[in-house]
């Protein structure tokens, strides 16, 4: 279960950063493909091998990820979302110990969130999109199931 939170805490973190937000402020955007760049990035708990995101946003500004990769133990893992930068909370795919995520934008570069099991808070984070737009970088803490751990995973975008 730590692993499948960690998994997706990380995608939930991807998910926040919403395109058109970031390119409101910076002038670039998140709309593509990132790929997770293993040498930057810690866990403290399970990591990943290899995480690939793709987003997208409408111009209502609703915001599709979807991710893909290899967890540590050589499984594959995937999951998405679908959501908006209001607060409310929208479902999330991919793991047994979340269900659903919240996200509200802090400035241009930086989306707080949360991530809840049955409505519960399981766990929190940060996103912030570097200042040249082509970094991502995700921080996050779950405590789920009586434990807690941490990561920070940094995508470089393709």
């Amino acid at each position: 279960m730590k692993f499948l939170a960690t998994l997706l805490v990380g995608a939930f973190l991807v998910a926040t950063g919403g395109a058109a937000f970031a390119a409101g402020m910076t002038g670039h955007s998140l709309d593509g493909t990132w790929v997770m760049n293993a040498d930057k990035s810690k866990f403290s708990g399970p990591a990943f091998k290899s995480q690939t995101r793709t987003y997208s946003e409408a111009a209502d500004g609703t915001v599709t990820m979807a991710f893909k990769g290899v967890a540590s133990d050589g499984s594959a893992v995937s999951g998405g979302s679908t959501f908006k930068y209001d607060g409310n909370d929208y479902p999330i795919t991919g793991s047994g110990d979340y269900d659903t995520l919240s996200g509200k934008k802090v400035n241009g570069t930086t989306v707080k969130f949360s991530v809840k099991k049955f409505g519960k808070v399981v766990g929190t984070g940060t996103r912030t999109l570097s200042a040249h737009g082509k970094v991502l970088t995700l921080t996050s803490k779950i405590f789920a199931n009586g434990s807690s751990y941490t990561s920070t995973m940094v995508f470089n975008k393709q």
